[in-house]
């Protein structure tokens, strides 16, 4: 893993490369944008985007309020690259209509594809998932990243979904690559996967090579075997009694 970093191992100013694409690796933080948060949920958001910022990692969000921007600010405070990729289609709107943050991130990006359409571009545009807390819409950025083979953290202790998900993982069947990783310390979950995303055996799917091999090893899976990621989704909200 270290081969991978470059820079100081002080502080933010190293940069975790991607060994596939040669980038810095982008962790995706996806989770509750509203509701009521214990304090210790938004402590322990607030310490994976440090966590992430100090491993020399860049940090995404939905551009939302919420659980993901408290590991926003956490992972400004040691000096982070933050990228928001936003629903609206302007900054007004991002403001005025979804009522979201934008003075802390680095790159602020307008989709103009609302809530659930933006979801796919958060997924695709980082290289590791970590959910925190969560709702219906946290659930459907997971099973997009379940159904496309990404490597996914849980920060549990966060509520939400992620009480749920160990149990719910467990009956879907489906081998698509994914990896799914739990842990209550936001340190520890970072360092796990990092070391995970960094080993020869790791099979990435945003590598052609890795990617194609990933395919031919699920064409015979069962369970959800030939399902959409949307299929996948719909049986998870049933069985959580969520409602869109």
């Amino acid at each position: 893993m270290n081969s991978q970093i470059e820079g100081s191992s002080s502080d933010a100013t190293r940069i975790a490369r991607d060994p596939f694409s040669g980038a810095q690796i982008r962790f995706g933080v996806m989770g509750s944008a509203g509701g009521d948060f214990a304090a210790s949920s938004l402590e322990l958001c607030r310490e994976l985007g440090r966590a992430i910022a100090e491993n020399g990692c860049c940090l995404l969000t939905g551009a939302c309020p919420g659980l993901p921007h408290e590991a926003v600010l956490g992972a400004k405070e040691v000096g982070g690259h933050v990228i928001g990729i936003s629903p609206a289609m302007s900054l007004k709107e991002h403001v005025e209509t979804f009522g979201s943050p934008y003075k802390e991130y680095d790159v602020l990006i307008f989709t103009g594809l609302g809530l659930m359409g933006r979801e796919l571009v958060n997924i695709r545009s980082c290289n590791i998932v970590i959910v925190v807390g969560g709702r219906s819409g946290t659930l459907g950025e997971f099973s997009i990243a379940y159904e496309e083979g990404k490597l996914i953290g849980v920060l549990t202790r966060t509520g939400g979904i992620t009480t749920a998900l160990p149990a719910l993982e467990s009956t879907l069947g489906k081998k698509t690559g994914a990896e799914v990783i739990y842990d209550a310390d936001p340190q520890r979950l970072i360092s796990l996967l990092l070391e995970r995303y960094l080993s020869g055996s790791y099979v990435c799917p945003c590598d052609p090579e890795c990617a194609k091999a990933a395919r031919e090893s699920r064409e015979d899976a069962d369970g959800y075997g030939g399902r959409s990621g949307s299929d996948i989704f719909m049986a998870l909200l049933v069985k959580l009694d969520l409602e869109l």
